[in-house]
């Protein structure tokens, strides 16, 4: 049995002793469907071009001070990122998890530091789901001028992908009028409306009393934004490490390190526990 192999048949066994699994994905959770990396300048310039032309990286674009200066470049590379997302199909990894939910007596809940609704789309109850920097498929006011939240759905393509701007009227508060902006935490950020989050953290805390005996599977979240690796070694159960780059725990944390990509270590886990596969995402 090679090391990886080994590894799988440990994180099995914290699995079957569990009687509740908390689901820590991070951006490498999306990475298997097909969702650009914008870990590192590299990964954000492979996919916008344009941004690494106009010398902008991540972090001061994804800022609300770039938001005030400058809208129209912020809400074309948000508003591509949200026709990708919606565009997308979960890996089977997903339906991994929810069945191996499915097997535990107190369920699963995903936490989560990505914005793009995957879980959701996957199958996963919203009442299963703690999105810890907000998701790109609501938007709020950029004012702040109420605790207003409203789905995206009404938007439509209005973006030059040459240069990543949106090219249409800005959208805008229906209820103030003033620029509108997703609800997402974003770098250095004062505005964000956080009240669907704090809505989200009560249910799980209120789910997490329940749990005797829980496990993390902590997928693809990396040590640059460091969210989602604090929440698990936070969180009071063994956890299961599934990060190709950075798979390490902290020394006496309890759990198990799998140095694959995502969607092969859950496909591996699957097999070790009985959950048959390929498994079909719920929206098919």
């Amino acid at each position: 049995m090679d090391q990886h192999a080994q590894a799988c048949a440990r994180a099995a066994q914290l699995i079957a002793d569990a009687d509740a699994l908390i689901v820590a994905a991070g951006a490498g959770m999306s990475v298997d469907s097909g969702l650009p990396d914008f870990r590192g300048d590299a990964g954000l310039w492979r996919a916008y071009p344009a941004l690494q032309d106009a010398g902008l990286s991540f972090e001061p674009l994804a800022s609300s001070a770039m938001l005030a200066q400058r809208p129209a470049i912020v809400w074309g590379f948000f508003r591509h990122r949200l026709d990708l997302y919606r565009k997308t199909t979960p890996h089977a990894g997903y339906a991994v998890l929810r069945a191996l939910g499915a097997t535990r007596p107190q369920g699963v809940f995903v936490v989560t530091s990505n914005v793009d609704g995957q879980f959701v789309r996957a199958g996963f109850a919203p009442t299963q789901v703690l999105e810890l920097h907000g998701s790109l498929h609501n938007l709020q006011c950029a004012d702040n001028c109420s605790a207003l939240l409203w789905p995206a759905d009404a938007l439509r393509p209005a973006v030059d992908l040459a240069t990543c701007r949106w090219t249409a009227p800005l959208p805008r508060c229906p209820r103030c009028g003033a620029l509108a902006r997703p609800n997402v935490a974003l770098f250095s950020d004062w505005g964000w409306n956080e009240a669907c989050t704090a809505n989200q953290r009560t249910r799980f805390r209120a789910w997490r009393r329940r749990c005797d005996r829980p496990v993390v599977i902590e997928i693809g979240a990396g040590t640059t934004i460091s969210t989602v690796r604090r929440f698990s070694e936070t969180s009071g159960a063994p956890v299961i490490r599934i990060n190709p780059r950075e798979p390490g725990l902290p020394a006496g944390k309890p759990g198990v390190s799998i140095a694959l990509p995502g969607l092969a270590a859950l496909t591996a886990l699957g097999a070790q526990l009985g959950v048959p596969g390929p498994i079909s995402p719920a929206f098919e």
